[in-house]
């Protein structure tokens, strides 16, 4: 039997008076997966997060979520994280938990066992009794976090869910992400962060002015790019300057030296900068989803012309 995807679209538009958020958009989420979400902002990530949400509903085409084409909003089997932070500042952090809790159909008792099971797992045990407008920002990220969690959704869906954390809770987070989807929750996260959606990812979807430009995973999405991105590191004193040479794009510089996009042989490339004065390091590797991402939605240079005389402000 073949299993049903947990988020499903087949020819999915949405547009909002001329504009087209979202062009017959075809996806298939498989349950119990991590899914990414990237994109330049606009490109129309949101809007499809918020279709599989049914906050709004498509002009055409067909939704189907955890095997059901229609439903409401409230859905006590689906949760959102969303980018715009949305707890009450006035109300204490546990009394808010519950609340939430019983918003999606727990029982009082569990509700409150809930909360006070995840306010330990993210160290805010003491601030149960104060008001959320007293928390820093990454602990009331950890509280929005532990609301859209505690009822154990089957669909979990973040928006930018690691913005405001530090290293360490980032981590936490993204270890409680792995666990729900051991336990079987389909888990989709939108973020601008490539690295950790390479770390966490099954697959990857991109959308780019409202269409599907990349899906799969990421070793495969890199492999279609081919190796053409190279990495060389200096010796000191070692000024050469892969700017100045021919069949070089995209070059990022670092410490110690420099990261590009090469078309052809690099032989050339490797003895001008040893004539110069040394290597350190010498690197030939697929390209990152960070320069995937970039190569995509780099503005053309007409685009960029237009930005830059104002015209495209909004």
């Amino acid at each position: 039997m073949v299993p049903v995807p947990a988020v499903r679209l087949a020819g999915v538009s949405k547009s909002f008076r001329e504009h087209r958020a979202v062009e017959d958009l075809d996806l298939e989420i498989p349950e119990g997966s991590v899914y990414g979400f990237i994109g330049p902002n606009g490109s129309g990530k949101t809007t499809t997060l918020r279709l599989i949400l049914r906050m709004i509903l498509p002009d055409s085409g067909k939704l189907e979520v955890l095997g059901r084409g229609a439903g409401g909003a409230a859905d006590a089997s689906i949760a959102y994280l969303p980018e715009e932070r949305g707890l009450y500042r006035k109300i204490p952090v546990r009394r808010q938990l519950i609340y939430f809790g019983l918003m999606k159909g727990m029982r009082r008792r569990e509700a409150a066992r809930a909360a006070d099971t995840w306010l330990e797992r993210f160290d805010l045990a003491d601030w149960a009794g104060q008001k959320t407008e007293t928390l820093s920002k990454g602990m009331t990220q950890k509280v929005q976090f532990a609301a859209a969690v505690m009822a154990k959704p089957r669909l979990l869906i973040l928006d930018e869910p690691f913005s405001g954390l530090d290293p360490v809770n980032m981590d936490l987070l993204r270890s409680i992400v792995f666990e729900l989807r051991r336990e079987g929750t389909t888990v989709i996260f939108s973020t601008h962060d490539m690295h950790m959606a390479e770390q966490m990812c099954d697959r990857v979807l991109m959308i780019y002015r409202g269409k599907k430009v990349l899906d799969g995973t990421v070793a495969t999405i890199r492999e279609e790019y081919g190796a053409d991105m190279v990495r060389f590191d200096l010796a000191p004193g070692n000024a050469w300057d892969p700017r100045t040479a021919d069949g070089v794009s995209a070059v990022r510089e670092r410490s110690g030296g420099f990261e590009f996009r090469v078309q052809g042989d690099t032989a050339p490339l490797l003895r001008a900068a040893l004539d110069a004065g040394g290597v350190t390091r010498f690197e030939r590797h697929h390209p990152t989803l960070h320069d995937i991402f970039v190569r995509i939605a780099r503005p053309e240079p007409e685009e960029l012309a237009t930005l830059g005389s104002g015209e495209a402000a909004s």
